[in-house]
């Protein structure tokens, strides 16, 4: 009888090193296989690793291509996704998962219908986050990532990047218990031609529409080596200039209210000589240029406005008459402030009525507070 036991137990753990040592292999299948269901996508993964102690396992050198109707277009690459569960959680009473992406690299690339290819490579990377997991994802972290968006239809072509991002997102299950109505956190910086990023978001990704309350700036961005957009969107190219923009933004119940204040000092616009530029460019250089001066604050040497935005998520408004009177009101008054004001948060969001029309908009009754 002990023989017989001894038997049982020894073919008992052969099996398990046996499916422990395929593991791997099953794993890289099924993870092979969820990428090659992605539609107008291609995706690839190298390796995989298990952790079985940890509950974890790691995909290595992943790799994610945009299908054209001749070419593949990159969208996805990192050598290194670490899938786990959240150990901190479970004494919490939850089963939650948290994911580690290290050095990615997300391409947004501007196709025949612009901003809908990226909204739907977003949606689409969504989806292979969640087949990827079993869990609910509670803990998210981005380290040393890029975020690259790329025009190759203009003249030159467009690369511009955000790169050294590290970002991190925290109890996105709520499994803390919080009874905030923004229980769950996010922070992210990053590096953009020497300038710098960071945001701050308080957000509930329970709700079912977008609730959030959000900061954001980027300071110190040297224009001069961001030329190549200039030129393709622009027609023109400075020699000099300093570009910062500061953003808030709130959402709840489908609406959302906030503003974007783009600044840009020391602006210096290239203007051409004769014998070096054609007529036209030359003329519109000096009508950018022109501008750019008569819209300046001379005594800090900057051009600023502040648009604000609010409306619903599915007919975005922005006012387009404040923010000329922004303008206006920099340059001939008052520079504005290069820090984010702090005048947005979710209790300023409202749904307003749409039903009205122009006339009842501009000569009817405004509505009590």
């Amino acid at each position: 009888m002990k023989n017989k036991g001894f038997i049982i137990i020894a073919v008992l753990a052969l099996l398990l090193i046996i499916f422990r040592l395929m593991l791997p292999s099953i794993v890289l299948k099924y993870v092979n296989r969820v990428l090659a269901d992605i539609d107008q996508y291609h995706g690839h993964v190298e390796d995989i690793d298990i952790a079985l102690i940890r509950g974890a396992y790691v995909i290595k050198d992943m790799k994610i291509e945009k299908t054209g109707d001749n070419d593949t277009i990159p969208f996805f690459t990192t050598p290194e996704i670490d899938l786990s569960v959240e150990w901190k959680a479970i004494f919490k009473g939850s089963m939650v998962g948290e994911i580690v992406v290290n050095k990615p690299h997300l391409y947004f690339v501007r196709g025949k219908h612009k901003g809908e290819d990226i909204k739907a490579d977003t949606s689409d990377f969504r989806d292979v986050i969640r087949d990827l997991m079993p869990l609910k994802v509670n803990h998210f972290e981005i380290l040393d990532g890029q975020i690259h968006y790329i025009d190759k239809s203009t003249s030159p072509k467009v690369d511009i990047a955000m790169t050294n991002i590290f970002a991190g997102a925290s109890n996105l299950t709520n499994v803390n218990d919080s009874v905030k109505v923004l229980p769950a956190r996010l922070k992210a910086t990053g590096d953009a031609y020497e300038g710098k990023f960071e945001l701050n978001a308080d957000l509930n990704p329970l709700e079912k529409k977008p609730t959030f309350d959000l900061n954001a700036r980027i300071t110190d961005v040297n224009m001069v080596r961001m030329n190549d957009l200039f030129k393709a969107y622009g027609n023109f190219d400075v020699s000099k200039g300093n570009f910062g923009m500061y953003t808030e933004f709130a959402a709840k119940d489908g609406a959302f209210k906030g503003y974007v204040k783009p600044l840009i000092k020391d602006l210096d616009i290239v203007e051409f000589n004769k014998e070096e530029g054609k007529p036209l460019q030359i003329l519109w250089e000096t009508v950018v240029a022109s501008v750019a001066e008569i819209f300046k604050n001379h005594r800090k040497d900057q051009l600023a406005t502040k648009v604000p935005i609010e409306g619903k998520f599915e007919n975005p408004d922005t006012n387009l008459w404040t923010a000329i009177s922004y303008v206006l009101r920099n340059a001939f008054i008052d520079a504005l402030t290069p820090t984010i004001d702090n005048t947005i948060n979710i209790k300023e969001v409202e749904i307003k009525d749409d039903k009205k029309n122009l006339l009842q908009k501009v000569f009817g009754k405004k509505d009590k507070k």
